[in-house]
């Protein structure tokens, strides 16, 4: 199985609150801090999870651009792209004590990714490309993700894409990105519920996040593996590359070990 992914290498700031944020003062936290972004977790949990894992993206020349493609590197993903250039993105993730999250997103140099910095060879051999919604929302790199499907398809490789917000979509136009899906034409569809009613897409399967509910894959529910829940933050791109990987068995147990730790990799 070889999953390429295309989309973010982010800088991921995790912090959760010890107890309820104090206004103008000190609260403790425990945190952790490495790649993420949303086609670098779904990376890092398909090579954990025993697939030939490649990420595709941009990313910058500084600190953050080095630390965050040394820490994918480390967990088995092949990093391709051009040459690192600008300033890296930053996302930072606020975990309140119940498990729920809240995100503040720098895309840094991320979204710049140009159609003709696309090679061909990034995809030979891949079973699936998976697109994160953040890179069909933005341009250029929303160009780049339309020829990447052309060449990986061309590769013999399924198309899967995840919605990834409900706000982004709206931000974007949902009726503009409805003609950039007519041109994917996705093999498979995540979202959670909102995000699916916000812009419903033909595709050959569609699967719903209901996060403590499980998920619903094209009609049929799948109960949440059992567990505890310090951080929800990545459950759903732990869930889609246990999909792409194994199935829905497989992503109900990945999203279960991502819940039960800080922070959104493996």
């Amino acid at each position: 199985m070889v999953v390429c992914t295309l989309g973010d290498l982010l800088l991921d700031i995790v912090v959760k609150l010890a107890k309820p944020l104090a206004d103008g003062d000190d609260t403790s936290a425990e945190t952790r801090v490495g790649a993420g972004g949303q086609a670098a977790n779904v990376a890092a949990w398909a090579a954990a999870l025993g697939a030939e894992a490649r990420f595709v993206g941009k990313r910058g020349a500084d600190a953050s651009g080095e630390l965050v493609e040394d820490d994918l590197l480390r967990r088995a993903v092949d990093v391709l792209g051009p040459p690192p250039t600008g300033r890296n993105g930053v996302v930072v993730s606020l975990v309140e004590l119940d498990g729920s999250r809240t995100m503040v997103s720098d895309r840094g140099v991320a979204p710049e990714l140009e159609p003709d910095e696309i090679l061909g060879e990034w995809f030979d051999g891949a079973d699936w490309l998976h697109l994160s919604g953040y890179s069909l929302m933005r341009e250029p790199i929303g160009l780049a993700a339309e020829r990447a499907v052309e060449v990986a398809r061309s590769a013999g490789a399924k198309i899967s894409v995840d919605l990834s917000s409900v706000n982004v979509i709206r931000e974007f136009g949902a009726d503009r990105l409805a003609e950039r899906f007519e041109r994917i034409r996705p093999d498979l569809v995540f979202g959670n519920e909102a995000e699916h009613e916000e812009l419903p897409v033909a595709s050959g399967t569609k699967i719903v996040k209901r996060g403590p509910l499980g998920a619903t894959v094209d009609g049929e529910d799948y109960a949440p593996a059992p567990g505890k829940v310090v951080d929800t933050t990545g459950a759903g791109d732990a869930l889609a590359a246990g999909y792409l990987v194994g199935g829905p068995r497989l992503a109900m147990e990945a999203a279960a070990r991502c819940v039960a730790q800080i922070g959104t990799m493996p």
